[in-house]
């Protein structure tokens, strides 16, 4: 292993954003918590089971494409609703709809509440980039951009793969492994020479599936164990746990 704490022929690491790069992810799952529960409410009552923001975040939204996330949930709770169109108003009971609903939730709190990075991972990133390996961002969110300029950490990536261009190139989000694989492509590194940061379980997923070099699970929410069974091959609290010095 490397002063990195990656195998000695890793060449690029490939970072998520939500949960790895920054504090967002509790951000996410409350945007998704209040969405859900707010479309439970209205079509059960008062006696609806609510939307849990652990488990079933961690199940069935999380690192998932916006539209996926409301499929996968609501499939789990045996709902099935209309497609409907990408640009449905928030109150549309439409698949469009209610992941437009949970992304106006999102943006509101960011804008509010700002975005927090992770120090451990930015220092990594750096440390990462001085010994000469590739970087990317591999995001769901149609949001990396503004993101990460609010943190000032857009230059720390040669290549960005997000909501935005999985749209463009119509790639399949997590827990496909084709938004890596693109990342991995742009930076002209084969996949087995890469190395993939992720804390969502089809994050877990996507890395397994597309046979990449290392598979570090970031455990911000105590679901070690869990990332492990979804195939890392190592699980650390913080990158800075990994070493590296810029």
């Amino acid at each position: 292993m490397t002063q990195l704490g990656l195998p000695e022929d890793i060449q690029a690491c490939l970072f998520d954003l939500d949960g790895v790069v920054t504090r967002t992810a509790v951000v996410h799952a409350a945007a998704w918590k209040e969405t859900f529960d707010a479309f439970l409410r209205e079509r059960d009552g008062e006696d609806f089971r609510p939307f849990d923001a652990g488990a079933d975040y961690d199940e069935y939204v999380d690192g998932r494409p916006r539209a996926d996330g409301v499929r996968t949930f609501l499939a789990s709770r045996g709902i099935e609703l209309p497609e409907g169109s990408p640009d449905d108003p928030p109150d549309a009971a439409t698949v469009n709809g209610i992941g437009n609903r949970k992304n106006a939730l999102v943006l509101e709190k960011i804008r509010t509440e700002g975005v927090e990075a992770y120090d451990g991972t930015l220092r990594y990133i750096e440390a990462v980039r001085a010994h000469g390996l590739h970087t990317a961002i591999v995001s769901s969110s149609a949001n990396t951009r503004d993101v990460l300029r609010s943190i000032k950490a857009e230059h720390l990536f040669e290549v960005r793969i997000d909501g935005v261009v999985a749209a463009e190139r119509k790639l399949p989000g997590k827990p496909h492994p084709d938004t890596f694989l693109a990342a991995a492509r742009d930076l002209g590194v084969e996949p087995s020479r890469a190395a993939v940061f992720e804390d969502a379980l089809a994050g877990m997923d996507a890395g397994r599936s597309g046979h990449f070099g290392y598979v570090v699970g970031v455990d911000r929410t105590g679901q070690t164990d869990a990332l492990y069974r979804h195939g890392a091959d190592r699980v650390v609290q913080d990158l800075a746990e990994l070493g590296g010095q810029a």
